[in-house]
């Protein structure tokens, strides 16, 4: 049990509970929850009381499934990657680990758009690295130009400065500047919704600045196979699909059984808007976890309130978190908002196969910014899962916005699957109507991880240093995928239970 009706059963003298107040009930916030949880379950002298506060009328932040007929659709993330492994064990831990389905090997590869048409990734693309010199030489994305640019990469030298550097610096001094505008920056840029140009490889994509370091070249380190670095998959288009999995029911079904099991060992405040955190200074005797400050909130009704905590874990976006924190640990506060954000929105659409010229024989399909289109990228679901359309029927996953396309999210909706609409009839041969149109808006939730951002990231860990019961969680720091946000969630949670003493 681990929690204070624990103790009271045990007949123990019950000390009163150590009380963390969680902001933010997305995956990070809830895995936060359960690894405190836990973690009080093995204690038999020490009690806590979990309390969580989500804004939103329910809990899940950015990953939401919804059936529609006999379609399954995602509005969020679609799958996670299992070599990192924070989603594999936390589905695990929930008993969902044979729930866990992997991607149709049939359609493995993506497409990038090359001159208006969709043309497939070469073989064995590493995001960066190239898998080898006869893929390259291959494809029809890159001119012969571009193509020898990139052939030549062994014989650049290694960088001789230490330190950051952006994704467009370090591809256009090692493979030139078409392979940055025709394959990188839509498959890495895509990834992150972010500008080449300011996205920092050091906090995104460290191993190919390792690679370099190591080998000298990222054709000598992917013909070396250092799985370490990712090198050694030579087969694959694109990413690396074969590591990617979902559930047979969405990505909800994770959501769903985490949400039931923090419900039971936290207080869950929906609806709660947190207006600020205050710090005491009070005392407490040796019997009680002494008290640090109160969250200020109003409830779902809109009545204030306030409530006590002896810690308090951060799992927002980090303007929330700089808000917040702008009295309490003001150097921190500006640090943290100083961290840009990029909004964007999918438009997910169902239509019949029969209506549509493109075989669509990939998991999807991204798109350089120099091709001048208005959309970023488009998924196709039931290629990947082919469950989640009934026969005969597709599901298209559109993404528009980002850093490079910010004027798009002042469309309405109607406008959203309006553009989304044409570019598939453009590109794809798209003729039918739709059977079904949802537009999924995420204002403000990727971070721009820019050149630098791990020095601020240590400069932010700095100043909590002397706060060690105040902690921060989620994306914001580094790690977009579900994996890294639910890992910062648990390392939240344990770096709070060891400053309990």
């Amino acid at each position: 049990m681990g929690s204070r009706e624990a103790l009271q059963n045990s007949g123990m003298n019950a000390i009163p509970p150590f009380r963390v107040a969680i902001i933010g009930g997305g995956i990070s916030g809830m895995a936060a929850a359960l690894r405190l949880s836990e973690l009080a379950g093995n204690s038999p002298t020490r009690a806590i009381e979990i309390q969580l506060f989500e804004s939103f009328p329910q809990l899940g932040g950015l990953v939401a499934s919804e059936r529609i007929g006999d379609y399954l659709i995602e509005r969020g993330a679609d799958s996670f990657i299992t070599n990192k492994p924070g989603g594999v064990a936390l589905c695990r831990k929930l008993g969902l680990e044979f729930e866990l389905i992997g991607t149709d090997h049939k359609n493995r590869r993506s497409l990038i758009l090359a001159r208006g048409k969709p043309i497939e990734t070469p073989e064995g693309l590493n995001l960066i690295a190239p898998g080898s010199a006869w893929s390259i030489l291959q494809t029809p994305i890159l001119s012969w130009r571009g193509k020898l640019r990139v052939l030549c990469e062994p014989l650049v030298p290694r960088r001789s400065e230490s330190g950051d550097e952006s994704l467009a610096s370090f591809t256009r001094r090692r493979l030139g500047q078409e392979m940055l505008d025709r394959i990188v920056q839509p498959m890495v840029g895509g990834i992150y919704t972010a500008d080449p140009e300011k996205l920092s490889l050091q906090a995104t994509l460290p191993r190919f600045l390792d690679m370099e370091r190591k080998y000298g070249s990222l054709f000598e380190a992917m013909q070396a196979g250092d799985e370490s670095l990712g090198g050694g998959d030579k087969t694959t288009s694109g990413a690396r699909y074969s590591l990617f999995v979902s559930l047979r029911q969405g990505m909800s079904q994770l959501l769903g059984a985490l949400e039931a099991r923090v419900r039971a060992v936290a207080q869950v405040h929906c609806g709660a808007r947190v207006q600020e955190i205050v710090f005491s200074r009070g005392s407490a005797s040796e019997q009680s976890p002494p008290p640090r400050g109160e969250v200020a909130w109003t409830d779902a009704n809109g009545e204030p309130r306030r409530t006590s905590f002896s810690a308090v874990i951060l799992a927002t976006p980090a303007h929330q978190m700089s808000h917040l924190l702008r009295t309490s640990i003001p150097e921190a506060a500006a640090e943290l908002a100083q961290i840009e954000y990029a909004s964007s929105a999918i438009v997910v659409t169902g239509h019949d196969q029969r209506g549509i010229d493109h075989p669509l024989n990939a998991f999807g399909l991204v798109i350089p910014a120099i091709e001048k289109r208005r959309i970023l990228s488009v998924s196709f679901l039931n290629r990947k899962f082919p469950d989640r359309a009934p026969p005969g029927k597709v599901v298209l996953r559109t993404f528009m916005g980002g850093a490079l396309q910010p004027e798009m999210m002042d469309l309405t909706d109607g406008q959203l699957v309006e553009t989304a609409l044409s570019e598939l009839r453009s590109i794809f041969g798209v003729r039918s109507d739709p059977d079904l149109a949802v537009v999924a808006r995420y204002p403000l939730a990727m971070p721009q991880y820019h050149v630098g951002h791990l020095d601020r990231v240590a400069r932010i860990a700095g100043t909590l240093a002397s706060t060690p019961w105040v902690e921060l969680a989620g994306n914001t720091l580094g790690g977009v995928g579900l994996p890294d946000s639910i890992l910062s969630g648990e390392k939240a949670a344990e770096r709070i239970w060891a400053s309990m003493g």
